[in-house]
């Protein structure tokens, strides 16, 4: 058959995303995956100098995603599908254009880990991500705040004459758009994937990107990659260069023999062929190879301790297999960010199929052995002047203009188009896409001024751009704008200026609750809890006195301030406040999982031991529980002398 492109309707047991948590994300990153300055002196220079450069501290301008719970239903999901004879691939576009399954006909074998439900957990920089399949990161180190976005999709033709899929978004971190293009050939047993990463700016853009393709992880799988050495990271936050394939006597090029999560970040050297593999005990299983720019290969292991059993179990549900996860990259190790200069683009091919290698040597003694067999076995299937062909075939068409739209994503595209007046052939933001969320600064683009809102509503999300920033400090000094403003200032590393802005807008806002909030986060960071303290209890009054209804937009709000409010009262010693604002949450809030586990922290704080103990006895889930968060743990060896509950082992490192 020719390959086909057709849309289609996934059904899987969802748990919805919820609102978008609506307080601006002022605080630094919790992202795990960060050295210590001094612990870079004795790295490669320019490993040492991308670690270095431009690394994030606020997700800002996205929001946080935090609403989710546990509770799944069946749910259609809109999907893509592209196939030939050989290759069937199901794409998500409602969720970053993931691919959730790449199925091989003519052996029946699924070469993903294909997730059977769709669970949203804190692993994202902004919050909910879920596992399985191959999901595109851009943007910082850490998952993408595009997981569960959607993504522009359309029809494009592809070089040979068939069809393709572009997918495309802004990725709003760095500002700079992208797009990926499925070609699958046809007869071809391989998937294509073209990558394209645009600099429309005239400055220098940071630049991150990982494809991160999660595999099944059964006891005898390996993964290969040609290296010898690799650069070992763990929640201890240290990176270590270690020998490939053994590491204190065990082979960690099997998944499960590792004990907690950890990447293994492959040396590869210069001038070797790209490509990763993971292959079954039988030998069979999916390789990833691409052209030479896409540098980096790692292995993510869950490791087979009671914390990575605990999170695989998490993230899925009880009696499905689990999976690790082998990438590839721009940079050698995760924690890196390239320079993008201005008008220039990086971009690639990378190709994604089935693999079969003679067993015996794979999974033999000699390493050198079982890579040169899964090379080999590559080179025939897919040989490397192929894929740099390819590469030359699909590079002409990435300006291709799309045909027939599959999916919309955001509105955020078209206003940075229209603001900056961008040419960006192949990657069509349209200004139909433009929505509620981009309207006010529309109207500060064309008029000059930041509307305030026809009715008494949370503040939309905030723009911090440069761009963005210089028209709010020309715009009227209304309290809606000096908010936004306060914002950008802050994103921009001017804490001070943000406070005077958030100071002059209080002083005349008829709603004082957004402002006292980033005032009392500023006066946190600056390490003064009793102002902290004070502005929260005022900002959750004022909040609790304006609110005017019990809708996903009040309670989105009086959720997101409430915790923050508790959890600085209780730093600051201030248990009658905390247990106050605790009264004025809905009752609703209080059960949720979070809540249960800040009760069992306040009942704790008011001497109560015994109730607090029976908030876990009772039995609570954390529904968005942070990766490599302790605070289960430390609460329960506050409460506890024995082991703390396998329930609530979520523990990515060894204890110190």
């Amino acid at each position: 058959m020719a390959t086909t492109v057709r849309r289609a309707v996934l059904t899987l047991p969802a748990a919805p995303l919820g609102p978008e948590n609506p307080l601006p994300a002022l605080r630094p990153l919790d992202e795990m995956h960060v050295v210590d300055d001094r612990d870079r002196a004795g790295l490669p220079r320019d490993m040492a100098r991308q670690i270095g450069y431009e690394p994030l501290t606020t997700v800002l301008p996205v929001r946080i995603l935090d609403g989710y719970g546990r509770e799944r239903t069946p749910t259609g999901l809109d999907a893509i599908v592209i196939e030939n004879d050989r290759l069937r691939a199901t794409v998500l576009p409602g969720l970053g254009g993931r691919i959730h399954s790449l199925h091989h006909k003519p052996t029946g074998r699924e070469l993903l880990y294909t997730n059977p439900v769709l669970q949203p957990a804190d692993f994202a920089l902004n919050g909910a991500w879920f596992s399985g399949g191959i999901e595109w990161n851009i943007g910082a180190t850490g998952h993408t705040t595009l997981s569960c976005a959607p993504v522009h999709a359309a029809r494009v033709t592809a070089p040979d004459g068939g069809e393709m899929v572009r997918l495309w978004e802004w990725e709003r971190l760095r500002d700079l758009p992208f797009q990926v293009d499925l070609w699958l050939p046809e007869d071809s047993d391989f998937l294509h994937v073209g990558v394209r990463i645009r600099n429309p700016h005239e400055h220098t853009a940071p630049v991150y990107w990982w494809s991160n393709i999660a595999v099944p992880e059964g006891a005898r799988s390996r993964v290969l990659a040609p290296a010898d050495e690799a650069w070992h990271f763990g929640y201890e936050r240290t990176l270590t260069r270690v020998p490939v394939p053994e590491t204190g006597s065990v082979d960690r090029t099997y998944p499960l023999r590792s004990d907690f999560p950890a990447d293994y970040f492959y040396e590869v050297p210069d001038g070797t062929r790209r490509w990763i593999a993971s292959l079954d005990e039988d030998g069979h299983g999916l390789v990833q190879t691409s052209t030479d720019l896409l540098r980096g290969r790692k292995l993510f292991v869950w490791g087979s301790g009671p914390g990575g059993r605990r999170w695989q179990q998490w993230l899925t549900e009880p009696g499905t297999v689990g999976y690790a996860e082998i990438q590839a990259g721009l940079a050698r190790t995760q924690l890196e960010h390239i320079p993008l200069e201005p008008g220039a683009e990086f971009s690639w091919l990378e190709s994604y199929g089935p693999l079969t290698a003679d067993p015996g040597v794979v999974h033999g003694d000699d390493w050198a052995a079982a890579r040169a067999e899964t090379e080999q076995r590559l080179a025939e299937a897919l040989p490397r002047a192929d894929v740099d062909a390819a590469y030359a075939a699909w590079r002409p068409h990435a300006d291709t203009e799309p045909g027939e739209s599959l999916a919309t994503g955001s509105g955020w595209g078209a206003l940075e188009v229209r603001r900056g007046k961008y040419r960006l052939q192949g990657t069509p933001f349209a200004e139909s896409t433009l929505g509620e969320q981009q309207a006010p600064w529309l109207h500060l683009l064309d008029q000059g001024a930041f509307p305030e809102p026809r009715r008494v509503t949370p503040p939309g999300p905030s723009l911090v751009s440069a761009h963005w920033r210089d028209m709010l400090e020309t715009a009227s000094a209304e309290p809606l704008t000096e908010y936004h403003l306060g914002v950008a200032q802050w994103h921009a590393g001017d804490r001070a200026q943000a406070v005077r802005s958030w100071e002059r807008g209080l002083a005349l806002a008829p709603s004082r609750w957004p402002l006292l909030r980033c005032l009392a986060v500023a006066a946190q960071e600056g390490g003064q809890r009793n102002r902290a303290a004070d502005h929260y209890a005022e900002a959750f009054e004022d909040l609790c006195a304006e609110r005017r209804d019990d809708g996903e937009a009040w309670t989105a709000a009086t959720t997101a301030l409430g915790h923050e409010a508790i959890e600085a009262l209780l730093a600051a010693g201030r248990t009658d406040e905390a247990r106050a604002v605790w009264d004025g949450l809905l009752p609703a809030i209080r059960q949720r999982g979070r809540f249960r586990l800040l009760e069992a922290r306040l009942l704790l704080a008011e001497g109560d031991r015994a109730a607090a103990r029976a908030v876990f006895d009772e039995g609570f889930e954390v529904a968005d529980l942070r990766e490599g968060a302790e605070i289960l743990d430390e609460v329960w060896s506050a409460l506890a002398d024995e082991p703390l509950p396998e329930a609530y082992n979520y523990r990515m490192r060894p204890k110190s």
